[in-house]
């Protein structure tokens, strides 16, 4: 299969490594605004060479929409434009629904398949890029009903090249359980971060003294904004729902210790770890 990626950066560029590995892709060719990304994805060997955006379309079976959110809900019905009945689109965006009713009305609707890999971490780049990243995640599609089948049976087959398991979902349920699962946990660490840099001003305090536990809740807040923010603009109302929710679990714990009231702390924090029981399974 000839492949492009637009955009080879973190996950555009892991995606690329473990189709090549698995043999699924015979060519990648990267397309990406950054020359520099390019160049280093070349090097690194997970694209064979570079195009503009016509000439990687028109020579490719299978096109990945990897870039910001933002991005790809402007670009992908111009990518629908280019391609033929016998070509696929996916993308690859942590939002749903706002990229697919980009191009609902689109002739060509029907040769898109949206999709959601549920991977990511904090670092950027086709250098952060890693073959195995995706082994044992949820490959998530939305809408399936307005791909074509075929179209439908080579993102499948890219879902199961990546060991992925498949979740299908409408676009809405998508963006209200990643707003849950995963858009609030980005916002509780970024203000976390804040927090500490307000209040704590000595950086090799900070250093030395970083627990783990510190350490991997405020993992998250090295992400970039330049993915972030689209992220939050995009799933805006779910995301604003889910904060509400928040901080007034916040403001439970914060009442709790104002009134030396440390029998309601225990019980929150003994319903807090019911969680155990879920991510544990």
């Amino acid at each position: 299969m000839k492949i492009s990626i637009i955009g080879v950066g973190l996950i555009g560029g892991s995606i690329a490594l473990k189709l090549k590995k698995k043999g699924i892709a015979q060519r990648v060719l990267g397309i990406d605004q950054n020359k520099q990304h390019l160049q280093q994805a070349v090097e690194l060997g997970i694209i064979d060479g570079t195009a503009d955006l016509e000439e990687g379309i028109k020579n490719s079976d299978l096109v990945i929409v990897a870039i910001p959110v933002d991005a790809a809900r402007k670009l992908l019905p111009n990518v629908l434009d280019l391609v033929s009945d016998q070509q696929t689109v996916m993308d690859a965006g942590s939002t749903k629904a706002g990229i697919v009713q980009s191009v609902h009305n689109h002739p060509k609707r029907a040769r898109y398949v949206a999709f959601h890999p549920m991977w990511g971490t904090e670092n950027s780049g086709p250098g952060s890029a890693v073959a195995e990243s995706f082994a044992g995640k949820a490959g998530v599609i939305c809408n399936k009903e307005l791909s074509a089948p075929d179209a439908l049976q080579k993102a499948e087959t890219v879902i199961s090249a990546l060991e992925m398991h498949p979740v299908y979902m409408n676009a809405e349920d998508h963006d209200i359980h990643t707003a849950y699962i995963s858009h609030i946990s980005h916002i509780t660490s970024y203000a976390l971060a804040n927090t500490v840099l307000e209040k704590e001003r000595e950086e090799e305090t900070i250093f030395q003294l970083a627990s783990s536990g510190f350490s991997s809740t405020v993992r998250l807040a090295k992400s970039h904004p330049e993915m972030w923010v689209p992220i939050f603009k995009q799933n805006r109302d779910n995301v604003l729902d889910v904060l509400n929710e928040h901080i007034s679990q916040l403001r439970k714990f914060k009442s709790a210790l104002e009134k030396e009231n440390y029998d309601y702390l225990e019980e929150l924090i003994s319903n807090a770890n019911k969680i155990r029981g879920i991510l544990d399974k």
